[in-house]
């Protein structure tokens, strides 16, 4: 089985993967756009505290103003400024929070289970000879089995293939505790609950393995449950879909 080593780790990196969903890549430009408005908020204030303070270290005096202190003019400005910049953040936030709720007709849906420590995963679309789905676990390959290359405490003995361009559907769930299911480079973070079914959805925009953990605290080994979603394309995946029905029969 070919096995994808885009994205890899760097040296001294602290970022997480790079963005490999159109909702990630959204989620990124938000950011970036919320950064600015933080930016120029952060020097004013600052520049006007430091020219305020330096002003009364020269002249030793109480700094008034007719503008400044009771001033009907000054109360609006810092009333009104915080109001646009929050409607200037408010838009792009509500409708990036629709587009991920947003389940787009899907193309294959899979059903995810937590369990303490480890994940199933379930292609519900597709059945063998006997009329049962495809499922298998994911665990966590061992510190002392890892091949060279292979990232410590990220890589699983089977991953979870999905073909890229592709509205992929996510049901989640958990069998005892609960977790979240997180995959940041796809924009993925949803909560695993027993006795729930959660659904979110994703489309890998490239091939590559992106990783994610369990993001809710589930117990003694939660940080040893990690996901690993190799996006392929069509072909590869039909293959893998193929392989996978022939160790089911």
């Amino acid at each position: 089985m070919t096995k994808f080593t885009f994205d890899v780790a760097e040296d001294w990196q602290l970022g997480f993967q790079e963005a490999a969903s159109p909702i990630m890549e959204e989620i990124v430009n938000f950011h970036n756009y919320v950064m600015i408005y933080l930016t120029f908020i952060l020097v004013g204030t600052a520049y006007i505290l430091f020219e305020t303070l330096n002003a009364y270290s020269k002249s030793n005096k109480l700094i008034s103003h007719k503008y400044l202190i009771h001033g009907t003019w000054i109360e609006i400005v810092w009333t009104i400024t915080p109001a646009l910049v929050l409607i200037a953040i408010a838009f792009p936030s509500f409708k990036l929070i629709y587009l991920i709720d947003e389940v787009i007709d899907a193309g294959i849906t899979i059903k995810v289970i937590g369990h303490q420590w480890y994940w199933s995963y379930e292609y519900s679309d597709y059945s063998d000879q006997d009329g049962g789905s495809i499922e298998f676990d994911s665990y966590m390959v061992a510190t002392s089995d890892l091949e060279e290359g292979d990232i410590r405490l990220l890589e699983v003995d089977s991953d979870l293939v999905v073909p890229t361009n592709t509205h992929v559907r996510v049901i989640v769930t958990s069998a005892d505790v609960i977790h979240c299911f997180a995959v940041p480079s796809l924009g993925v973070k949803i909560d695993a609950m027993p006795g729930r079914l959660n659904q979110t959805g994703f489309l890998a925009s490239r091939e590559g393995t992106f990783y994610g953990q369990c993001s809710e605290i589930c117990g003694a080994n939660h940080a040893f449950m990690p996901i690993c979603v190799r996006a392929v394309d069509l072909d590869t995946y039909c293959n893998h879909i193929e392989e996978l029905l022939g160790d089911a029969r």
